[in-house]
């Protein structure tokens, strides 16, 4: 049995649903719309409450194997359709994941929340160790939700891997970009410890230790290790900041030479935003503080299409939020169809790899590889004319097509 599920028409709680089904329960049509909350036979509802549902099968489904809950948090702006892109491809690739989703936990238009809601989520996501969500909205003059999830899980390190997808008419299409930024995640001038002096005049203190700089460095060489990489980069601004940057840097050369067999070097951050646009294909991994991490990663992103194309991930020592790499909310867009769900799909895939659910992400991928560089189907930031439906269905294609081989 395969259910596909698509994005829903509008809010109400139904999906369409295309279905392989032996003739005895063939009374399902491939292009009926079901009630998802009456019939109970699909993974997905659209739940509106901010409290957590877990997602079931009926009976019919009762002999598969074991399935790990993940954390759904479908976000803000085009959140909620990279998401729903997302589910639609794991269902259509049989991924062994149940979904406990929290929906309009924020509503944008109201600026209002719920006050139970992040409460509930860090508590899921404890619980599950692992979550896929979308772009959280700030509003101005609050503090950041993004910011409050990753200290209240400790999620130190923030990762994105920044590669050139073939076929793509970006500005160094010809120049082979395979970078990935690990980003100090919790210190920083995201410590959010600032104050008002004076009438006039404001402080903004950046707080960098030592603990947190030795595990973000060893957790960088740790990864270029993992990941066969060659050399580690650290990007900083000790020739001014002398004290911060300063203890950063030297705790990265101290851990340096722990690994022997990985190059290390050092750049200052303003040359490393010239040289990213000179000559990207120099860096490897990047390790680097809070707000140099945020600007390369974008900067990174942008060489290679744009935020639409790229994961990422945050990692703590016990959870991870795997979320796209570039947190652009698209509120100008949200709700149209045009969001390209690439970037979600990627961290997706990261997410897979980190539950060991190698095979699954394979599949994906090389349905993803299928779609953007040889069948060409691009959203419009990209240059086509594909709507976000249109290249979820096409990724379910060719997963189909894999089937039909295999």
């Amino acid at each position: 049995i395969r259910w596909h599920i698509l994005f829903p028409r509008s809010e109400q709680t139904e999906a369409k649903m295309f279905c392989r089904l032996p003739s005895s329960i063939a009374s399902i049509n491939r292009s009926q719309s079901v009630p998802i909350q009456k019939r109970g036979y699909a993974i997905v509802s659209n739940t509106t409450g901010a409290t957590g549902q877990v997602d079931t099968l009926n009976s019919i489904t009762a002999a598969m194997p074991p399935r790990r809950v993940v954390t759904l948090l479908p976000g803000d702006g085009i959140g909620p359709e990279l998401v729903q892109s997302v589910v639609g491809i794991f269902q259509a690739a049989d991924v062994p994941i149940t979904w406990e989703r929290f929906d309009n936990v924020f509503d944008v238009a109201k600026q209002k929340e719920n006050p139970e809601s992040l409460a509930q989520i860090v508590s899921s996501i404890a619980r599950n160790r692992v979550c896929l969500k979308g772009p959280l909205y700030t509003p101005p003059g609050t503090g950041s939700r993004n910011l409050t999830l990753r200290k209240a899980l400790d999620l130190f390190a923030n990762v994105v891997p920044c590669t050139s997808i073939p076929s793509l008419n970006t500005r160094h299409k010809n120049v082979p970009i395979d970078l990935v930024v690990v980003r100090e995640n919790t210190q920083g001038e995201y410590s959010g410890h600032e104050q008002v002096v004076e009438p006039g005049v404001v402080q903004s203190l950046k707080v960098v230790t030592d603990r947190s700089s030795k595990r973000i460095a060893q957790f960088a060489f740790d990864y270029a290790v993992r990941e066969g990489r060659k050399k580690v980069t650290c990007i900083h601004k000790a020739n001014i900041q002398k004290l911060t940057d300063g203890l950063f840097l030297r705790v990265c050369r101290e851990t340096a030479q722990r690994y022997p067999d990985i190059k290390y070097n050092e750049m200052i951050i303003d040359n490393c935003c010239m040289q990213l646009v000179m000559n990207p294909s120099q860096f490897d991994v990047m390790v680097t503080g809070n707000l140099y991490g945020n600007l390369i990663a974008n900067v990174g992103t942008g060489l290679v299409g744009g935020a639409g194309v790229t994961g990422g991930a945050n990692f703590g020592s016990d959870f991870a939020i795997f979320e796209v790499g570039a947190r652009h909310l698209g509120l100008d867009i949200a709700g149209q169809g045009k969001a390209n769900p690439t970037g979600l799909i990627q961290s997706s895939l990261m997410m897979l790899k980190h539950m060991d659910l190698h095979q699954h992400a394979k599949r994906i991928e090389s349905a993803l590889k299928t779609v953007i560089s040889v069948r060409k189907i691009w959203t419009a930031d990209l240059g086509g004319t594909a709507t976000t439906r249109d290249v979820t269905q096409a990724i379910i294609n060719e997963l189909d097509n894999q089937s039909d081989v295999d």
